[in-house]
């Protein structure tokens, strides 16, 4: 194996996923580039077999990217990795070490930490330590690089990442809102890559092959003319079967833009738009602000007009909200009609200004990654473990697309749609004692169950297991067609009430 003076290493969260900064890091060390390699791994990967392959490139400096995802892995490797070989430099880098720096374990098992956008300030540090001379501050604060001296790393993708792997590109960096859960909000202005460059990467990316974009320009409709630009462009290209994802201000959506995503195919656009409260005080605490009016009507004309996907984003757990207001919330957002609900957990950010609240809404966070929020003065630990089973049983069962029929008769009860799928979600949690892991099987045995395993619910969940996307046999338990009822804590009336949609849902359906 050839020897490397310079490694540039991560560990990624899936296979999937290719480290977007590992390669503008490479792409700009500019005549040190043929003295370095990047090793890429996931966060499955053995410590042990991490550190025998960097040992064995015999590299003098070794990089590595920290993420909020494998923060507690990069601890194991570089404490290995720090002990077999103390003479390798261990220089840190990525948001997750940028902020509240000092107080981490990684701290004292690295040589250098750079924050920031170091696509320059690495080469710096490398050129430096390469040529005998030794920075005296162990914490390397980056100045904000001119973006139009930045070199774009798009050539780097290999044939196994166009492939295997998500393509990430950004036409610009930065965010002007100051939602106060993310690290945007430190940002001080939106830059813009050259366009033209840009679209020149992008097509030749495609040219080797590249079909699936993920933007991740925080705000992609921010800017009109950038945006009608690149959509025009991939217009053109669209034949191809290109498939783009970009993350959306939920309130902007201008005409231009309007009139182009109108033509894009079924299949090929993914709208992510972040719309995290619909509680306006929630909303004022945490800097978010949404024009709620401009919100429905822009989801409104998505529905009717495009053929878009819309993944929409709400967080539990920000200071103030109630488990009741997050409830109005969703049923708001579900009345807009989005393909899908992500319902995240809050996530304490290092470096991020929510930190402010701490103290006057109680926020407890758990005390290692992901730094998820267990309790608040509004939402407590039990409260947040009931709403950490509806985000996982959510994902299973509505957005996964396995189970439309299903979704559709919960959808059509009467009453909160969050209630009603909460319901379901408490009588899962005596079923299942984890949410990891859960058989397509067992799933659908358990709506089956629910639903009171009668003739009208097997013929629903058949529809959903047998007849989806997925062509499967008709599974055991519906071929008995059991019709004992289910649990005894569910009253004769909302049991027929069930079975009054069941019909009519299946009626609509056939």
């Amino acid at each position: 194996m050839a020897r490397k003076d310079i490694l540039l290493c991560t560990l990624n969260s899936t296979y999937q996923h290719s480290s977007f900064g590992l390669r503008y890091l490479y792409a700009n060390l500019q005549g040190l580039q043929s003295q370095a390699q990047i090793l890429e791994w996931t966060i499955k990967e053995n410590p042990r077999n991490i550190v025998e392959q960097i040992l064995m490139h015999q590299p003098r400096i070794v990089g590595f990217s920290i993420y909020i995802w494998n923060t507690e892995e990069m601890f194991e490797v570089c404490s290995m990795l720090k002990s077999v070989a103390p003479d390798i430099v261990i220089v840190l880098g990525g948001p997750e070490i940028s902020f509240e720096t000092e107080t981490q374990r990684l701290y004292q098992l690295c040589d250098y930490i750079i924050t920031g956008e170091a696509d320059h300030s690495f080469r710096e540090l490398c050129s430096s330590l390469l040529n005998g001379s030794t920075p005296k501050e162990k914490i390397i604060r980056s100045v904000l690089p001119d973006i139009k001296s930045i070199e774009l790393p798009y050539h780097l993708y290999t044939a196994d990442d166009i492939q295997n792997r998500v393509i990430y590109v950004e036409a610009s960096r930065g965010c002007p809102y100051k939602c106060e859960y993310c690290l945007s909000s430190l940002d001080k202005s939106v830059r813009n890559f050259d366009l033209d460059l840009f679209i020149k990467e992008v097509d030749q990316l495609i040219e080797r092959g590249a079909r699936t974009f993920k933007f991740v320009d925080r705000t992609f409709n921010l800017s009109p003319t950038t945006s009608t630009t690149l959509l025009k462009y991939f217009l053109t290209k669209i034949d191809l079967g290109l498939f783009l994802h970009f993350e959306m201000v939920p309130d902007r959506l201008p005409a231009e833009i309007k009139n182009l995503i109108v033509q894009f195919p079924e299949g090929s656009l993914q709208f992510e738009v972040g719309i995290q409260t619909l509680n306006p005080i929630v909303a004022q605490n945490v800097s978010r602000k949404n024009d709620l009016t401009k919100v429905k009507d822009n989801f409104k004309f998505i529905l009717e007009h495009t053929k878009v996907h819309t993944h929409a984003d709400l967080i539990v757990g920000l200071p103030g909200e109630t488990l009741e207001s997050f409830a109005q919330g969703f049923d708001q957002l579900a009345t807009f009609a989005p393909d899908e609900i992500q319902v995240g957990i809050l996530k304490r950010l290092k470096g991020t200004p929510i930190t402010r609240h701490e103290k006057e809404f109680q926020m407890i966070y758990q005390k290692f990654a992901p730094f998820q929020i267990i309790s608040t003065s509004t939402m407590d630990y039990a409260t947040l473990q009931r709403m950490n089973r509806f985000a996982k049983f959510w994902d299973l069962y509505a957005n996964s697309g396995e189970f439309k029929n299903f979704m559709h008769f919960m959808r059509s009860q009467p009453g909160s749609f969050f209630w009603n799928f909460m319901d379901f979600v408490d009588y899962l949690s005596l079923k299942f004692t984890d949410t990891h892991s859960i058989s397509m099987m067992s799933l659908a045995e358990q709506a089956w169950t629910y639903l009171e395993q009668s003739a009208e619910a097997s013929e629903l969940i058949k529809k959903d297991f047998c007849e989806g996307h997925k062509k499967r046999d008709i599974p055991p338990f519906l071929k008995t067609q059991n019709r004992n009822p289910i649990a005894k804590n569910f009253n004769d009336k909302r049991n027929q009430r069930q079975k009054t949609h069941l019909e009519q849902s299946l009626i609509k359906n056939s």
